[in-house]
């Protein structure tokens, strides 16, 4: 993606990303050549300096034939954004723009098949949205437990390039102040955004702000 050095975000605030926003765009190429995208929570693992994402998709989904035959394939993530109001400035001599976060990675894509392992995947994903649950698909039984695992092919994604994008007009100070507390008293992802602008030290004489 585009990327000017100013909206530059670091791996750890990748992985914050991806752990708070872990639903993602999976897109690869099809059999004709064109882009397949599939929107599916992923899980993030990280192993020394590897990343990896784990996630499944349906067995009728063709999306992991596509990862058979061409493993390379792009995965991104969208964080909080929201529309910026060029009043945040004290001139007007300015134009709106949009504020956003996202991560984009290059994977590298191996299938996970055998039952135990999927079985293992589900539990991680089931950690990570509803923790409880797991004593339900335990109590659910082998023998269905292997049925619905039979729908699923599961997928490791190890990352081979990773791009974050901060862009929260890092670089136009004289609206800092004035951005946060228009999106400190706003909606769900513009108080995130507000959010991520104390993370970044930006407007640090204003109130820190929660999410």
């Amino acid at each position: 993606m585009y990327l000017p050095p100013q909206f530059k975000g670091d791996r750890a605030q990748a992985a914050a990303l991806i752990n708070e926003h872990p639903f993602a765009s999976l897109i690869s190429v099809d059999d004709a050549g064109l882009p397949y995208v599939t929107h599916l929570p992923l899980h993030l693992e990280e192993h020394g300096e590897q990343l990896v994402l784990l996630g499944h998709v349906a067995k009728p989904n063709p999306h992991w034939r596509y990862l058979q035959a061409r493993p390379q394939a792009v995965v991104t993530f969208l964080g909080p954004h929201a529309y910026l109001s060029p009043k945040v400035y004290p001139d007007l001599a300015r134009v709106p723009t949009w504020n956003y976060v996202a991560v984009h990675c290059t994977v590298q894509a191996t299938l996970i098949e055998d039952p135990a392992a999927k079985d293992a995947l589900l539990k991680k994903l089931i950690g990570d949205h509803e923790p409880p649950y797991a004593q339900q698909w335990r109590d659910l039984g082998e023998e269905f437990g292997h049925k619905m695992m039979a729908g699923i092919v599961g997928f490791e994604l190890q990352v081979t390039e990773l791009q974050c994008k901060i862009k929260i007009n890092q670089h136009r100070r004289e609206s800092h102040a004035a951005m946060k507390a228009m999106y400190a008293a706003g909606n769900d992802d513009e108080r995130a955004l507000a959010a991520w602008m104390a993370r970044l030290g930006m407007a640090e004489d204003n109130t820190p702000t929660e999410t």
